[in-house]
C-alpha cells in the first residue's frame, strides 16, 4: 500500500513542528529526565488537548484508509526532529495496537483513553536471554480459581516506572519459543499487586524505563486481553508498527542532525574559510542527505506493509529497519566528526541526537536480527 501525505499531513506536520519549537525546550527536557520526573506530563496532556496527536491513529476516518499509517508516519517523524523522549511509540503505538487488535468491544473506551491522556502503558515483552525474540516468552501465567498467577520476569520495559497501565507477555501453554500459547495480560499500577517489583533506570538515550520481577503476582479474571494463547498476531503486527515508528523517528533526528551540522560548518571556520567551504566536508554532507532520504522512503515503505499479509509486512518492516540502522549510525558519526570535540558534549544537541540514534540502532532489533528476518521470509 502507497502512504498518500496529504495537504491536511502537511498541515499536522507544520503545526506539530510549530507547536514543539516553541514548547518543547531539548535543555529543560534533559533537566527533568536528569533531575525530575523524567518527562513532562503537560506536554503529554497538550499533545492530547491541543493537537489531538494521542488519537489521531485511532480515528474513523484513519482506520478507513491506511490504518493510520500516514498520520503516524507525519507525527513521529515531527516528534523525532524534537528529540521528545515522552511515551509516543509506546503508548500510541505499540500499546494501541495491542489493545485494537485484542480487546474486542472494550478496545474504544481503552483508545479513548490514550487519546485523552488518561491512560499510559508500558509494554513489558522481551526477557533476559530472549534477544529480539518476542515469542521467546518463559513468564508464565496460570489459573488460580477465578484468576490467574504470574511469575517471571521482563527486561527494560520502557517507561514502565510512569505508567498507568502495564501489558505483560506471558506463557499459559506451549513450549518456550512456540508462538501459540502466548497470552497477554493488563495490570494497573495504581493498585499494583503484591509480587510486582520494579528496578527503575534510565537509559543510554535517557530514557525512563524499569525491569519488572513478578513473583507470584495474583491476578482476576478480566485481567486477561484477549484470548487465552493467543495474543501472538497482534503482538507480532504491534512490534511490525512500533519498528516502523522508530524508523521514522530516527527519519527526524537524522534530518535535525543533517540542518545543524550544515549550518555549523557554514559557521566554523579553519584556515581563515568556513569548513562548509572544503569540497572534502561537502561531499560527507551530501552523504548524509543522501542516507537521510534513503531512510526516509524505507520508512514510508514500512508504513505502507503494516496492513498486508504477516510474510510481506515483515520482509518491508525488515529491510526498513537495516535501511534505517545503517543511515543512523552513518549520519550520527559524521555529525559528531564535523562537530568536533564538541559533537559529544551535553551542551549541543547533536551528543542527544546520536545517542538517540545510536539506541534505535537496536530498537526492536539490530540490523543482524531484521537482516536474518528479511531472509527467513
Amino acid at each position: 500500500m502507497t502512504i498518500s501525505i496529504t495537504d491536511e499531513h502537511a498541515q499536522l506536520r507544520q503545526y506539530l513542528n510549530r507547536f514543539l519549537g516553541e514548547r518543547y525546550d531539548l535543555a529543560k527536557s534533559r533537566d527533568v529526565i536528569k533531575n525530575g520526573s523524567g518527562w513532562q506530563p503537560d506536554i503529554w496532556q497538550a499533545f492530547a488537548s491541543e493537537l489531538g496527536i494521542l488519537g489521531a491513529t485511532f480515528s474513523a476516518e484513519a482506520a478507513g484508509d491506511d490504518g493510520g499509517a500516514a498520520e503516524a508516519l507525519t507525527i513521529t517523524e515531527a516528534l523525532g526532529g524534537a528529540l521528545v523522549v515522552e511515551p509516543y511509540v509506546e503508548t500510541v503505538v505499540l500499546a494501541g495496537t495491542l489493545v485494537r487488535e485484542l480487546v474486542g468491544a472494550q478496545a474504544n473506551d481503552h483508545l479513548r483513553a490514550i487519546a485523552e491522556a488518561r491512560a499510559i502503558y508500558a509494554v513489558g515483552t522481551l526477557e533476559s536471554g530472549s534477544g529480539h525474540c518476542y515469542h521467546d516468552v518463559q513468564t508464565t501465567a496460570r489459573r488460580d480459581g477465578e484468576g490467574w498467577v504470574l511469575n517471571g520476569a521482563k527486561a527494560v520495559v520502557t517507561f514502565a516506572p510512569v505508567a498507568t497501565d502495564l501489558l505483560i507477555t506471558a506463557r499459559t501453554s506451549g513450549a518456550r519459543r512456540d508462538v501459540d500459547g502466548i497470552s497477554l495480560f493488563r495490570i494497573a499500577t495504581a493498585d499494583a499487586p503484591a509480587g510486582l517489583s520494579q528496578h527503575v533506570m534510565r537509559t543510554y538515550d535517557d530514557r525512563l524505563a524499569a525491569d519488572l520481577v513478578l513473583d507470584g503476582v495474583q491476578l482476576s479474571a478480566d485481567a486477561l486481553v484477549g484470548a487465552e494463547g493467543g495474543a501472538w498476531a497482534a503482538l507480532d503486527l504491534a512490534v511490525d508498527s512500533a519498528t516502523a515508528a522508530v524508523c521514522s523517528e530516527a527519519v527526524g533526528c537524522m534530518r535535525k542532525l543533517v540542518d545543524d551540522t550544515v549550518e555549523y560548518a557554514k559557521q566554523r571556520e579553519q584556515f581563515g574559510k568556513p569548513i562548509g567551504s572544503f569540497q572534502v566536508l561537502q561531499h560527507r554532507m551530501v552523504d548524509m542527505y543522501i542516507q537521510t532520504e534513503q531512510a526516509s522512503a524505507a520508512a514510508e515503505l514500512a508504513f505502507g506493509a503494516l496492513e498486508r499479509q504477516p510474510q510481506a509486512r515483515a520482509k518491508a518492516v525488515s529491510a526498513a529497519k537495516v535501511t534505517v540502522a545503517r543511515a543512523a549510525r552513518y549520519v550520527g558519526q559524521q555529525a559528531v566528526q564535523l562537530h568536533g570535540g564538541m559533537g559529544m558534549t551535553e551542551e549541543l544537541a547533536v551528543g542527544h541526537y546520536f545517542k538517540r540514534l545510536t539506541a534505535i540502532e537496536s530498537e526492536f532489533g539490530t540490523d543482524e536480527h531484521h537482516l536474518i528476518r528479511y531472509a527467513a521470509n
